[in-house]
């Protein structure tokens, strides 16, 4: 591997390729919660079920990192100063997500209190909408971090990566060591969530621990850089070495892990269900901080850095939606939603559905493409009104 520094003239177009690929992932996730998500909370109907959305969740797990990734090659360290990158970050960011949180407000749940409720966080209503908070976060440590990054050497940077990797198994640790899933409470959030196992400097009045200000999404971060900084071209036959056994085992870790928790709650018995609580102990190896996602990440990254075709699909169909992916993100579930709800009621419920034991797989399938055509043909329209589609998609 060698060092490698594009230039800012040159557009790197295996990010409009993972941008665009990254995007569907998201609509797939999405598509995926209604087999393990409903009635109180967790709800999986059948053993099909279990299966399918353990293998099609699994499968694009990623795709949040993938966004930052993409967000630390093109812009970390900064090109000007702190001010001028808030002010142009600003202006692609928080205009669009401020006008689809209103959106959201309005159109599901109870107004007043969603109002009330968006002093302090999210729309739990539209969670997805938590990723621009977490990018916002990332933001904001661009600056303090650039000086460094403009000069640290490839040694120095892999020591943080791999630290940073060491963390990635601590949500896995820390699941273990406090007994599963009966160590779920309720946070200070009013979501549930693990119970803390006190790891190296953690205790009751402090939850930082050694650990803390390496792990999350901040690897991701160093993990876009180093690929800028000290990754240089690789042949496929390189790229398939190392990224097919460091996708597999990060799937394995994924699909595993959730499926095996799910076999547990159920005891033999189909359908399982429960409060919301449970299903976080099933995506226990499904979060982004923790080891198998990082590894389908690194995969990714490696086989989309393979993806530099500009020919005319890429001009007139790849890019624009590369362009509008951020305002994608922003409005899909108010498509996605009903068009998964459609698809479901057309072709029924897992092995009693029209398909038998495909009818999950095919529902999945169906309903992201589907709500993933409409989004992209909306978001690019609006996109190219002059002077306001920027503002409203991004």
């Amino acid at each position: 591997m060698s060092a490698t520094s594009p230039t800012s003239a040159a557009r790197e177009t295996w990010i409009d390729w993972l941008r665009v690929f990254a995007c569907l992932m998201v609509f797939t996730v999405h598509s995926t919660e209604p087999f393990y998500l409903g009635g109180q909370g967790s709800l999986i109907l059948n053993e099909a079920d279990a299966f399918w959305s353990s293998a099609f969740d699994s499968l694009v797990r990623a795709c949040v990192p993938l966004f930052i990734v993409a967000s630390s090659y093109l812009l970390f360290p900064l090109k000007y100063s702190a001010a001028e990158f808030a002010r142009r970050r600003a202006a692609r960011l928080l205009i669009p997500f401020l006008l689809w949180t209103i959106v959201y407000a309005l159109a599901w749940g109870e107004p007043a209190q969603n109002f009330h409720d968006l002093l302090f966080n999210f729309n739990y209503a539209a969670g997805h909408l938590w990723f621009v908070y977490m990018l916002l976060g990332v933001y904001l440590i661009m600056p303090l971090l650039s000086p460094w990054a403009e000069t640290v050497g490839r040694r120095e940077l892999q020591f943080y990566l791999l630290l940073w990797l060491f963390s990635t198994f601590i949500p896995l640790l820390r699941d273990w060591l406090s007994g599963g899933e009966t160590s779920v409470i309720y946070g200070p959030s009013g979501l549930p969530r693990q119970a803390l196992y006190p790891l190296w400097g953690e205790c009751s009045w402090n939850a930082y621990g050694v650990f803390y200000y390496i792990s999350g999404f901040l690897g991701y971060l160093l993990l876009g850089l180093y690929f800028r900084r000290f990754v240089g071209p690789l042949s496929w036959r390189t790229t398939a070495l190392i990224a097919l056994p460091c996708y597999l085992a990060g799937f394995a870790i994924c699909f595993g892990g959730f499926l095996s928790r799910v076999m547990i709650s159920a005891a033999g018995s189909f359908p399982v269900e429960g409060l919301v609580e449970k299903a976080v102990w099933w995506e226990t190896t499904w979060c982004n901080d923790t080891i198998g996602v990082a590894m389908m990440t690194i995969a990714w990254i490696l086989l989309f850095r393979k993806f530099t075709s500009t020919g005319k699909a890429y001009k007139s169909l790849l890019l624009p939606i590369s362009k509008a992916s951020y305002g994608m993100y922003l409005c899909h579930l108010l498509v996605l939603v009903p068009v998964s709800s459609a698809v479901r009621e057309w072709l029924g419920s897992g092995d009693a559905g029209r398909l038998g034991f495909w009818t999950t797989p095919a529902e999945i399938v169906l309903s992201a493409l589907c709500a993933y055509a409409i989004v992209a043909l909306f978001a690019v329209a609006v996109q190219r009104i002059p002077h306001v589609g920027k503002y409203i998609v991004g």
